[in-house]
């Protein structure tokens, strides 16, 4: 693991409860900038789309990959088994949960993201967490 992107937003705005690894479908200038780290997942989140044989696929909306040929915000594909994408559907509707990206990286020399299942922070939380940053801070 050379280089790490991460979306530290996604830890301040969601309640992260369960996270998990996923391949990603990219092309030649996507995987370009994955390597040079000129990738932002602020924003970003993954979501289930159904094909037209009904079969659920999940994919990565909003995230920026610096690239000179494609659109940068396209949306990619992530690779996963039919019994996680099962899992992430039942969570998704049952708890209300949302899929977001929280860091993406280099795996063996293929592009990896680490997705997670969070639930919205109301503001009183970020505040409290806003606050407990600030005195670890002083403490320091």
């Amino acid at each position: 693991m050379r280089h790490k992107i991460q979306n530290k937003y996604a830890r301040f705005q969601y309640k992260i409860t369960e996270s998990f690894e996923a391949g990603i479908a990219l092309k030649g200038d996507e995987i370009k900038a994955v390597r040079a780290g000129r990738v932002n997942l602020r924003g970003a989140y993954a979501k289930i789309f159904y094909s037209k044989a009904q079969k659920p696929e999940v994919f990565l909306v909003g995230a920026h990959f610096h690239s000179k040929t494609l659109d940068p915000y396209r949306t990619k594909k992530l690779l996963l088994h039919k019994k996680e994408i099962d899992r992430f559907i039942g969570k998704t509707k049952e708890k209300n949960l949302t899929l977001v990206p929280l860091s993406l990286y280099l795996k063996k020399g293929r592009a990896k993201v680490e997705i997670a299942l969070g639930k919205g922070k109301k503001l009183h939380d970020k505040r409290e967490a806003i606050k407990q940053r600030d005195l670890k801070r002083q403490l320091k």
